[in-house]
């Protein structure tokens, strides 16, 4: 990582760069990352309603994508801004949504008041949309909560320079969007991720998951405590849901119970937990290039 324009005092030593193998071979990583989960459960709770929407990964890709075009409109320029047309060019190249998928999503931001009409476009049918300020908020915090989990890892102070200057967030975020979105290590989640990250919040039920307290892996496995019930009644989602969601990640053999039979007690296989920080370490590598970018680029 380079050294950033005014973000560090003298003689302060620079902070290893935070790539993709640097992340998964920081032995404060995994710990780091349960934190960071634990962080975003608790947006689940302060944004039910979008976390929901959003708890899916081509949710979350599609989130991700319109915000960036919100952020990179041009109000001059009638052909810039949300649409259906303009979101569903940017996620082509993922392959991850049709048009219908695309333009009903952006119909469902609107009917939860999380979209709204913008000033702008030539006729009605090409008016831009924008975000609500519920969303804003929430999109705010959640680069607020990746930052925080950056400084855990380095020492860094992106989230106090994130506090002076709100203008980083609207530079990086779509830098970060686009970089993912184009990044098939991110698009295309390894097996045992992409159980839960393409189910009807399955991302944010992985995400509780690796957010319990970490223990030793014995045999390959790590041992967790876990009520199925209330995981669905957290999440707003049906009992039949998680239960299928269970199995499938069970046939796998990524999750399962103990010979026993205990209720409640199942087991992480070390593969879903290395995958899944894996995944998360694209993602962090790409948010920490993004910030630096948006520093350097108005210091």
């Amino acid at each position: 990582m380079q050294r950033l324009a005014g973000t560090e005092e003298a003689g302060r030593k620079t902070p290893p760069t935070l790539t993709v193998d640097a992340l998964v071979q920081n032995p404060q990583f995994l710990e780091v990352l349960q934190a960071g989960a634990r962080t975003l459960i608790s947006m689940n709770d302060l944004f039910p309603r979008i976390a929901r929407l959003v708890a899916a990964h081509q949710r979350w890709m599609l989130t991700q994508a319109a915000y960036a075009l919100h952020l990179e409109r041009d109000p001059n320029d009638a052909d810039s801004g949300i649409t259906a047309a303009r979101l569903l060019k940017v996620m082509r190249e993922t392959g991850a949504a049709s048009r219908n998928t695309a333009t009903a999503f952006l119909a469902e931001l609107v009917a939860y008041k999380l979209l709204r009409p913008a000033n702008g476009g030539r006729t009605k049918r090409t008016r831009p949309l924008e975000p609500t300020e519920i969303s804003e908020n929430a999109m705010r915090l959640w680069f607020k909560t990746q930052m925080s989990t950056l400084d855990l890892l380095d020492g860094g102070s992106r989230v106090r320079r994130l506090e002076t200057d709100p203008g980083i967030f609207e530079r990086a975020q779509p830098r970060v969007a686009r970089r993912l979105l184009s990044d098939p290590r991110w698009t295309q989640p390894p097996e045992s991720v992409a159980i839960f990250v393409w189910s009807e919040s399955g991302g944010v039920i992985l995400d509780d998951l690796m957010a319990r307290p970490p223990t030793l892996a014995v045999h390959g496995k790590v041992w967790v405590d876990v009520s199925l019930a209330r995981l669905a009644e957290r999440y707003l989602i049906s009992n039949t849901h998680i239960r299928r969601l269970f199995a499938r990640a069970e046939a796998a053999d990524f999750i399962g119970k103990g010979d026993d039979g205990a209720r409640g007690r199942f087991w992480l296989s070390s593969r879903l937990i290395e995958e899944y920080a894996s995944w998360e370490a694209v993602k962090f590598e790409a948010l920490a290039d993004a910030f630096d970018q948006s520093v350097v680029a108005y210091p």
